[in-house]
């Protein structure tokens, strides 16, 4: 390792944590989006309430530590989500044990998530690098100012490809087409809303992380390759 990539690996001291925060978040909605909430006029899955906090992490990945740092953590938290498929889907066929009687409460809740979980990977990969790419791009054109409209605009268009296809592939055949169209209305308009209010917030924590770790990545001349390992 040069001093150069030193220096990178002890400055992204709060990296491993942001991470563990991100993937937590990204797990735990999953599960959630088993459950349909209905308040007022909004239709919604349960997961939706917790997604949001997902992009934000991804927000602060991005203008901390750069594109190629946050495209590591997304396929860490989609490598995740299937791991956690995998292993749903391999406890609802084993054999229960004869007195737990809880199989069909099982598979009535849990035999969704996989499904959910494919419809995240697909409509995450695909948000969660548009709002990279749109976020870090802006950053560069921008030099550095005006955070909130990097954040906003970024979501605005992530949040869009994510939506749709998230709701389309978990849901589709499971709700008539005015349900369907009425949770991708709702959940577009709340992780937009979500976004937009937590803007606050999301100022101070990227502060206090730049400022903790001593780095504020520019991505001039990233080329964007979404692959892991890509250059």
């Amino acid at each position: 390792m040069n001093d150069q990539q030193t220096r990178a690996a002890e400055g992204a001291r709060l990296l491993p944590a942001i991470t563990g925060l991100f993937v937590g978040v990204l797990v735990l909605s999953n599960v959630l989006a088993a459950k349909m909430v209905q308040i007022g006029p909004f239709v919604f899955d349960g997961g939706t309430l917790l997604f949001p906090l997902s992009y934000i992490f991804g927000d602060v990945l991005t203008e901390v530590y750069g594109y190629k740092a946050s495209r590591k953590v997304i396929w860490t938290g989609l490598a995740m989500l299937i791991i956690m498929s995998l292993n749903i889907w391999l406890i609802g066929i084993l054999p229960a044990e004869p007195s737990w009687g809880l199989q069909g409460a099982y598979d009535s809740l849990l035999a969704v998530v996989p499904r959910i979980a494919l419809a995240s990977v697909l409509g995450y990969f695909a948000g969660e690098y548009s709002n990279s790419v749109v976020l870090s791009r802006l950053k560069v054109l921008t030099e550095g100012r005006h955070l909130w409209l990097r954040t906003i605009g970024s979501t605005l268009v992530g949040q869009l490809f994510d939506t749709l296809i998230f709701v389309g592939v978990a849901f589709a055949g499971l709700y008539e087409a005015p349900v369907i169209l009425a949770m991708i209305l709702s959940n577009y308009l709340f992780k937009c809303g979500i976004e937009a209010a937590f803007t606050p917030i999301t100022y101070r924590v990227v502060a206090f992380v730049k400022r903790r770790d001593g780095l504020d990545a520019f991505d001039r001349g990233e080329r964007y390759n979404p692959l892991p390992n890509g250059a």
